[in-house]
């Protein structure tokens, strides 16, 4: 959702008929699908993949009408600007408005954006998305059928994101999680129809089973270090819908989000009882400031912002914690919210462990420009032919630098250029590899000459250069020098241009 429930928990705790589906658009013989291998996101070569991109969520009806989600423009800059995902929002009210019955006109226009976007070499997140559960409380997501609750005579309804403190709120999701009326088996039908929808289309990478799921009645257990008993429920819950989608598809990968207390930093409990064994799921946290939202949507002074980076560390640990336990991929599918001064602690934290992510929110035009443009448009290896070492990206002078162990795939390793960052072109350097992209390639592709580590630097004309940061991944701040003094064995090979 465009503002977490931070700000509610930080009070708390301090189918019709459609027409008939057309047929897939091919996608280009570039595009490669994306899966889970172990913990790590790798294409059909097993290139490991690094995927940044945008949120693309229409939360009003009529769902995917024409003109109101993504076109081939859209499609075309986000490819431009180095997106190689995008976060889309579905949800239960479009995919099922009459109960028991998917509406199949929906499916159609969702599996149309996918395929513009595969056009463009984007690989697509479908998302359950819900804020406040349904337009019974002015939210949406879950349709009016599914929910028995409904607000009592003189309730108070605070709005956004105060309403899931709603005693007939919670009673809702307390519905949902214990799947009282049959809510989660129609979930699960609506879910594994969208997902037999996806067979042949390369572009849909995953579905996300639910956005900021809340516990419900079960809230206040989950402060202040979480709360497990909840947890075990919610996983139950996740398990059964992870099966409805296998159903429909075998080979999507699940992408499961932990309760929305979580922005909140309490940490997930998932995984721990019992572990997750069913093979193509990934993780989906989000990470989010709760000083930056109240004071972007509550009107509190700005300078609690100078909170974020100890706030979003945590986050990052619970991260860390997570995926050590759990040891499945990790895609950070909200982050941001136009908030520039945040940014750099999700992104920093993200290249530190090569973890990619979903910033909040593309909604037409072009906004990536000023200081959000020049974080979140990067330059980085898209397509890794080996096991990713770390690297640095110094969006101030565009300064790149990245060290990588290869591997034999078949394909070469691809590192996105910005377009933004070098105004003047830029020039490229290779220790233990060979660049064969041409000269000013918006996408510079390097073969190893050998299985020693290879060292990739791209800077503009004049620059030092960067080094790469020592030790492996995820030890720490991505803090090398700006020398380009970093060396490896088996030759070197380099190449210069202006890029467009």
């Amino acid at each position: 959702m465009a503002r977490s429930v931070a700000a509610a928990a930080a009070v708390v705790a301090g189918c019709t008929l459609g027409t008939t589906a057309p047929p897939a658009i091919a996608a280009p013989a570039a595009f490669s699908p994306v899966h889970v291998d172990g913990s790590q996101f790798v294409d059909s070569s097993g290139r490991v993949m690094l995927l940044h991109g945008v949120n693309s969520v229409d939360k009003e009806p009529p769902y995917f009408a024409p003109g109101t989600t993504l076109s081939a423009h859209d499609a075309e800059l986000l490819s431009r600007h180095g997106f190689n995902t995008v976060r889309l929002g579905v949800n239960f009210d479009g995919l099922m408005p009459t109960k028991g019955v998917v509406d199949t006109a929906y499916l159609d226009r969702v599996a149309g954006v996918v395929d513009t976007l595969a056009q463009y070499g984007i690989h697509t997140v479908l998302d359950n998305h819900q804020d406040g559960l349904s337009r019974i409380w002015n939210g949406n997501g879950f349709p009016e059928w599914a929910i028995h609750a409904r607000p009592a005579a003189g309730e108070n309804n605070p709005g956004f994101p105060m309403f899931y403190l709603m005693p007939s709120m919670n009673a809702g999701w307390d519905e949902l999680w214990n799947n009282t009326y049959g809510v989660v088996d129609y979930l699960g039908q609506a879910l594994g129809a969208l997902a037999d929808k996806m067979n042949g289309h390369p572009g849909a990478m995953g579905i996300e089973l639910l956005n900021e799921p809340w516990p419900g009645s079960a809230f206040l257990s989950c402060f202040p270090n979480g709360c497990a008993g909840f947890d075990a429920k919610y996983q139950g819950v996740m398990q059964k819908l992870t099966d409805a989608v296998r159903g429909g598809n075998g080979d999507i990968t699940v992408f499961w989000e932990p309760n929305v207390t979580w922005n909140e930093t309490m940490p997930t409990n998932l995984g721990k009882n019992p572990p997750i064994s069913a093979p193509g799921i990934a993780f989906a946290p989000h990470d989010y400031c709760v000083p930056s939202q109240l004071a972007t949507y509550s009107g509190l002074p700005t300078f609690l912002r100078g909170l974020c980076p100890l706030q979003q560390g945590k986050t990052w640990g619970n991260i860390d914690a997570f995926t050590h336990r759990t040891g499945i991929p990790t895609l950070v599918t909200e982050f941001g919210d136009g908030d520039a001064s945040v940014l750099s602690n999700t992104l920093i934290n993200a290249d530190d462990r090569f973890i990619g992510w979903q910033y909040w929110r593309y909604s037409g035009g072009d906004p990536f420009t000023g200081d959000i443009g020049s974080q979140l448009v990067r330059t980085y290896p898209q397509a890794t032919s080996g096991t990713p070492g770390r690297m640095i990206f110094d969006t101030g002078s565009g300064d790149f630098a990245y060290r990588y162990t290869p591997r034999s795939t078949g394909k070469p390793t691809e590192i996105y250029v910005s377009d933004l960052h070098y105004p003047n072109g830029y020039q490229v350097r290779v220790d233990g590899g060979t660049v064969t992209s041409a000269p000013g390639a918006r996408v510079v592709t390097v073969e190893a000459n050998a299985s020693t580590p290879v060292s990739v630097y791209i800077n503009r004309p004049g620059s030092k250069g960067a080094t790469v940061p020592d030790g492996p991944v995820g030890t720490g701040s991505a803090s090398g020098s700006a020398s380009g003094s970093a060396s490896g064995s088996g030759g070197s090979g380099s190449a210069s241009g202006s890029g467009s």
